[in-house]
């Protein structure tokens, strides 16, 4: 059982327990500084709003490929609540050879500077390609979001010399290669794997230790089986020590286990980002902004994170 939990400025504020029990791994600098935002890990989730400026998107089928409605999703977002913004250009299931870097370029320059101006919240790009990187960095980007892992020769360097954040994550192929039918002996061992040795990569690459994010990569080649697994035992992900995104949203591996098509699957996408949380995950990457940040600002409350916004019952 665990001991009592204080609001915050009453006591700790965090979650407590008997033998360790209930208390989250530790992360490596939990107070950190994204872009225009701070955040303190140890008793914050971020949330970070998906807008993909492609025509391919898995749930959003090119609702949001116009550059003005991109930017009016990004704004959109974080009037709703979003901390983040996350925007690509390249569907990770796309034929990487019928896009290409200028077009990728195209495609999510415009809408990190228009957001850039519009908003203080923290902007992702999500791309694997180094050039893309760069350009979009220049156009105001606070992250490099690498479903590649940072593989890319020099991806990382660009990273490093402008001194952004980098979420690594885990994937066998990459964007726009498939993997048939993938297969692990151990999925969370063999990702956990991945991480470490990405991250030392990285940190020899020259990119900081407290710039460092990283991602499990859910339904990244892998099947619904292998996300399950993942998000069951998310705390070996989690105990890394860097503050770790899931990006659940939507996803087939929801959607296979409730037997929903897109459309339908956000009360289950909730409840998988709860279970996240509740094993470490810091940072949620989702479409559904409003609804994805009651669910945290009540999760943070029953941790103990923060108190109740407007307290009156059986109070008077």
């Amino acid at each position: 059982m665990g001991e009592a939990v204080g609001w915050p400025g009453r006591g700790a504020g965090r979650l407590e327990a008997v033998s360790g029990e209930g208390r989250f791994p530790e992360i490596i600098s939990p107070v950190r500084r994204i872009g225009r935002r701070e955040f303190d890990f140890e008793r914050q989730v971020a949330v970070m709003a998906i807008v993909n400026r492609t025509p391919n998107s898995f749930h959003d089928q090119g609702s949001t490929y116009a550059l003005d409605s991109a930017v009016a999703a990004a704004v959109k977002a974080v009037d709703d609540g979003a901390d983040w913004v996350d925007i690509g250009g390249f569907a990770f299931s796309a034929a990487q050879a019928g896009i290409g870097v200028e077009e990728e370029i195209e495609r999510v320059v415009p809408v990190i500077a228009e957001v850039r101006a519009a908003t203080d919240a923290v902007i992702s790009v999500d791309t694997h390609r180094p050039e893309v990187a760069r350009a979009a960095i220049e156009a105001g980007a606070d992250v490099l979001n690498d479903t590649n892992g940072l593989r890319e020769p020099g991806i990382a360097e660009v990273a490093a010399a402008a001194g952004v954040s980098v979420v690594v994550t885990h994937s066998l192929g990459g964007p726009g290669r498939r993997v048939v039918r993938p297969s692990y002996a151990d999925v969370v061992t063999e990702v956990a794997d991945f991480l470490r040795e990405r991250v030392s990569a990285v940190l020899k690459a020259g990119i900081a230790a407290d710039r460092i994010i990283i991602d499990p990569g859910h339904d990244l080649n892998k099947n619904t089986f292998h996300s399950l697994e993942l998000t069951r035992r998310l705390e070996e992900i989690t105990s890394i020590g860097y503050p770790t995104l899931v990006a659940l949203s939507n996803k087939d591996f929801i959607g296979e286990t409730l037997d929903l098509p897109q459309g339908e699957r956000k009360e289950g996408t909730i409840a998988a980002n709860v279970v996240s949380i509740l094993k470490g995950a810091r940072i949620l990457r989702v479409h559904d902004v409003a609804a994805t940040v009651a669910s945290v600002r009540m999760t943070e409350a029953v941790l103990g994170w923060r108190g109740p916004l407007a307290p009156a019952h059986n109070l008077a």
